[in-house]
């Protein structure tokens, strides 16, 4: 933690800001979240239709308006764009803990989607140019911060939840009001650099469209998504398969473990990394070891219960919680070199719009890989070989390192030249 605490002294003021704003949006985010499907089931008594429409409006609302929100950032500078995400937040998470009704929850949903829709390009996009020649260092730092906010987030919302689940809306509603007030106050007022070619919104778009590097590596990261988010989709089913009775205490266990990953080696994991390899030759060996992170799981085929002893709690979990932990190691490998590259190919210009076109591409490429490895996972356990699913995984991380190396070997990954400004930002 101390390397921690003078890597973040050493920022300027408004890179502290945004990771401590970032944090704060994890946590009121994921304070909230979590629990709405049961207040919406449970509370409201609503079909499990309706609810799957409210969840799915919000998911759907952030993935396809990425490409909006990052380029109203570019154009109107990323303060304005930020804090107009932070007031829909308000007043989306307010509304979900007061309605009860389809269309008005619906609403609140779609608002607190396209919020995440605005600030999360424009938050990454102006780290990028205050951090400057550091942003690697810069973004290490900042997914301390937004996995510190995801772990405590559900907690806080947990001991809130004994109370009222409206006290939850609101708490969270009052989090993000705050950030506005704090932004309108202390953020500067940065804009993005505009692309070469004159023209409005559609020439912006058809310069990022027709960055063909950028796009191909977008493509070759979709794995990498997939990989990252089977902490919430087939390690907790995993989870509910070997400990049946304790399935839901494992997977906490294993959302700490994977934070606690992050928050107490992320910096130092990548300080090792960029003594070793080039930023490009660590996404390679991040993702490769995302996917070999699913290895310890194939010949996991014990199950326990309430009578069985400590040795046998231990060997059953080991597989599980190894997994996890290097799935851990290895987004935190990939993460800030990642997020370098989408500059460095952006030449950095446009850097919001950029973000947002790859958040959408990673977005629609998780929806696509949950569809395929919940297919997997059904079509193995009829099958009798759960082990099935572990090798498709390991696969995928195999492929998209190997696809990224690829595009690295050939040339394809070569920084673009970036303009004096983007250069020289961290001298502000």
């Amino acid at each position: 933690m101390r390397s921690l605490t003078e890597q973040f002294r050493s920022f300027s003021g408004c890179v502290r800001l945004l990771m401590v704003q970032q944090f704060t949006i994890n946590t009121a985010f994921y304070m909230l979240m979590p629990y709405l499907a049961v207040h919406l089931a449970d509370g409201l008594g609503m079909a499990a239709w309706a609810v799957g429409l409210v969840l799915g409006v919000r998911n759907f609302t952030q993935q396809g308006m990425f490409l909006v929100g990052g380029t109203l950032a570019d154009r109107l500078g990323y303060k304005p764009v930020i804090m107009a995400g932070c007031v829909l937040r308000t007043v989306g998470f307010g509304l979900l803990g007061y309605v009860d009704s389809l269309p008005a929850l619906v609403a609140a949903s779609a608002a607190t989607g396209f919020a995440g829709a605005l600030f999360n390009p424009a938050v990454r996009a102006f780290l990028a140019g205050e951090a400057g020649e550091r942003r690697v260092e810069a973004f290490a730092a900042f997914n301390v911060f937004y996995q510190a906010g995801m772990f405590v987030g559900p907690l806080v919302g947990l001991v809130l939840l004994s109370a009222d689940f409206a006290l939850v809306c609101s708490v969270a509603a009052v989090l993000f009001l705050a950030l506005t007030v704090i932004q309108f106050r202390m953020l500067p007022d940065r804009k993005g650099t505009p692309s070469n070619e004159p023209g409005g919104v559609l020439a912006d778009w058809r310069t990022v469209v027709r960055n063909r590097p950028f796009l191909l590596f977008s493509a070759a990261m979709i794995g990498s998504y997939v990989l990252s988010f089977q902490v919430y989709l087939a390690l907790p089913l995993e989870a509910h398969r070997v400990a049946p009775d304790s399935g839901d205490a494992v997977t906490t266990a294993l959302f700490a473990v994977s934070a606690g990953v992050a928050v107490a080696g992320q910096v130092r994991i990548t300080a090792w990394a960029r003594v070793r390899w080039t930023s490009r030759r660590a996404v390679v060996h991040g993702i490769a070891l995302m996917g070999g992170a699913f290895v310890p799981l194939l010949a996991d085929t014990q199950t326990v219960s309430g009578d069985t002893d400590a040795i046998g709690w231990l060997t059953a979990l080991a597989p599980l919680f190894t997994t996890v932990t290097l799935l851990g190691l290895g987004t935190a490998v990939v993460y800030p070199f990642e997020m370098d590259t989408v500059v460095s190919l952006a030449g950095g210009r446009l850097i919001a719009t950029h973000y947002g076109l790859y958040n959408t591409v990673s977005g629609l490429g998780i929806t696509l890989g949950n569809l395929a490895t919940g297919a997997v996972w059904d079509a193995a356990q009829r099958r009798g070989h759960p082990e099935l699913v572990w090798w498709v995984l390991t696969a995928t991380g195999a492929l998209c390192a190997g696809c990224v190396g690829l595009l690295s070997r050939s040339g394809r990954l070569t920084s673009r030249p970036e303009p004096e400004l983007t250069r020289a930002a961290s001298a502000r």
